[in-house]
């Protein structure tokens, strides 16, 4: 004989309930662990210190476009007129954020040109290979995603800046 009455489900079986219970108590004490580390590395110093010291000298700019190209797609990293956004107070975020600006800083700097650039003759070459700006950085800062024109107006005007050659 058949009926149209939906079946029953299974009653779950001990041993499932045991299973999920344990699983689940897992999953809270890893959480628990997570939530804990995540608190406590933000008692770390570094990353927070979101200093911009003065602007000394900039470079004599070819165009006005280029300063502004250089403004939207650089100046974070490698000017003193950074831009601390609140992701920038969170660690582990704010550890790779300082890195960045500290080392695009030490490597170029539009806004100390009275010292020293390492960087300013591979600058037009490092936008012509689309290393500059990083990827990562335009995912979130979408005024530095250049397109086609605008990376060759800039490879132009820094070209015209610096010539081909490194200081």
């Amino acid at each position: 004989m058949t009926t149209d009455q939906p079946e029953s489900p299974a009653p779950e079986s001990p041993k499932r309930h045991t299973i999920l219970k344990a699983v689940l108590r897992w999953g809270a004490i890893v959480l628990g662990v997570l939530v804990f580390l995540f608190a406590v590395i933000q008692a770390v110093p570094y990353g927070r210190d979101h200093s911009n010291p003065a602007v000394r000298q900039e470079p004599t700019w070819d165009s006005p476009a280029t300063r502004a190209l250089t403004t939207d797609a650089c100046f974070d990293c490698h000017s003193n007129l950074t831009h601390w956004p609140w992701y920038s107070n969170v660690a582990p975020v704010s550890w790779l954020v300082q890195s960045d600006v500290d080392n695009g800083r030490k490597k170029l700097n539009f806004s100390e040109w009275d010292r020293p650039q390492f960087a300013s003759g591979e600058a037009a070459e490092k936008v012509a290979d689309k290393e500059m700006p990083p990827s990562y950085y335009t995912w979130l800062h979408p005024n530095a995603r250049l397109s086609s024109a605008e990376r060759q107006a800039l490879i132009q005007g820094l070209q015209a800046m610096f010539g081909g050659q490194g200081d």
